[in-house]
């Protein structure tokens, strides 16, 4: 396990910039579908599988690709996603047709994953005891690209063309290739195994360990509320008593960068072993913003409140949610985090759905009442697996000997009980025969 000092300020402002770049790939085209569809003569429902053919193709790479950060060395995977992505950008730039702008958007969704190695790759360097802030910080820059790609999408292309934002994209991801080349330390695989074997222990992992797939149900229910509202959200603000343009809508999702600030943050309540307690925390407030959202129809305050406090909530058990799974096991990361990724974009195309059904079955009620429905859902879980199911049993450092408890990240370790073990330590020292020795590595303490 590399030294914490690996994961430097400036390392960690790198890792969650190109994060967030990576992610913001997928959002480009989004807000100039009409533009596209005028420039290239497409018929509007045609350019509309533009963000369908980027949003497969991310997910055949998260399921395909990302896994690869386990037996790779990420020094030169990491940059080569990113050279192959600015490829796609630049393609999407040149295209002359509908036809090739889709395989090029298709071709980018499967190679902009490098967020996705990048997440677990500062889990593997950071140390124990920053861990939480230091994945809470790149998962932040994650969240800033997707709220902010739309709105520099729209103002670069308004300027000097659609096809602009593509080839700053591109030159954008040249450039985080090279620096990342350059910053990222020499890191070995975690482990070796053939392709087919590595795509299948994805579910082995998560079969195995009983905390995955039960804090991936949270994770996916976190992020299917989140969808529901935010899909919902765009009905409620475009139609009566607000009626606003898009482009006022779109400034409503200014509000969310409060979610950024909680990730920026909330990675200390993991690191100081709060994570369970603020899970469930973080569900309760949830629950109140709907309660809050439910009564936001006809007031844009109420609306403000409500998507404050939804993003800070949900995005701060998302970021508990990753961080628990990262402590799981060191060798794994990647896989882990192909799972995470998956559930959420499962549970994130549900809600999407759903908010549309929702919508047109009973309005802004039946939203609300179906997003407190999830997060009465997520406490249920919560309140049965915190002392259970949720509790983590913590990854050892190379070197080190198994622990076989499980550690609950519901409580910081007491000086007392750290005290109570180093004088057992010395007991069963001053105990030994002389000539005997004892090792380290039998008397190291469970790791928090």
């Amino acid at each position: 396990m590399p030294p914490p000092s690996e994961m430097s300020r400036r390392l960690t402002f790198l890792f969650a910039l190109a994060a967030g770049v990576a992610v913001a790939n997928l959002y480009w085209a989004q807000p100039l579908l009409n533009v596209i569809a005028g420039d290239l003569r497409a018929a509007t429902a045609t350019a509309g599988w533009l963000v369908t053919a980027t949003q497969v193709g991310y997910a055949v790479g998260v399921l395909r690709l990302v896994p690869l950060g386990d037996v790779l060395d990420r020094r030169r995977f990491i940059p080569v996603m990113l050279l192959t992505s600015a490829a796609a950008l630049l393609l999407c730039a040149l295209a002359p047709s509908i036809g090739v702008l889709l395989f090029a958007l298709g071709v980018l969704g499967v190679t902009t994953i490098a967020g996705q190695v990048l997440t677990p790759l500062a889990g593997d360097l950071a140390g124990d005891a920053h861990r939480g802030r230091i994945v809470g910080v790149v998962g932040s820059g994650t969240l800033t690209g997707i709220l902010a790609s739309r709105t520099i999408s729209g103002l670069v292309a308004g300027a000097v063309g659609w096809r602009a934002i593509f080839a700053l994209a591109a030159v954008v991801a040249v450039l985080l290739a090279v620096l990342l080349y350059r910053a990222i330390p020499p890191l070995a695989p975690r482990t070796r195994m053939p392709y087919p074997q590595l795509i299948a222990s994805v579910g082995a992992v998560v079969m195995r360990e009983r905390a995955a797939r039960w804090t991936l149900v949270l994770a996916a229910t976190g992020f299917a509320a989140f969808s529901l509202f935010w899909t919902a959200l765009t009905f409620l603000l475009g139609g009566p008593p607000f009626r606003y343009p898009v482009a006022v809508i779109g400034l409503f999702g200014l509000a969310g960068l409060a979610g950024v600030l909680s990730g920026l943050h909330g990675g200390r309540l993991h690191d100081r072993g709060w994570s369970l307690p603020a899970t469930g925390a973080a569900w309760v407030l949830a629950l109140g913003a709907f309660v809050v959202a439910a009564f936001a129809g006809r007031s844009v305050a109420l609306v403000i409140i409500a998507i404050i406090m939804i993003d800070v909530t949900l995005q701060t058990q998302a970021l508990l949610n990753r961080a628990r799974l990262f402590a799981l096991s060191h060798e794994a990361r990647s896989r882990l985090n192909t799972a995470l990724a998956t559930g959420n974009f499962i549970g994130a195309a549900l809600g999407s759905a759903a908010a549309t059904t929702l919508w047109f079955a009973g309005g802004w009620t039946a939203v609300t009442i179906t997003g407190t429905a999830l997060c009465c859902f997520a406490l249920t879980v919560w309140a049965l697996g915190r002392r259970g199911p949720l509790v983590i049993r913590f990854a050892v450092p190379d070197g080190a000997a198994p622990d076989r408890r499980e550690t609950s990240l519901n409580r910081t370790p007491s000086i007392r009980s750290a005290r109570s073990a180093a004088d057992r330590i010395r007991r069963s020292r001053s105990a030994k025969p002389a000539g005997c020795s004892t090792s380290p590595r039998n008397s190291a303490p469970p790791i928090h």
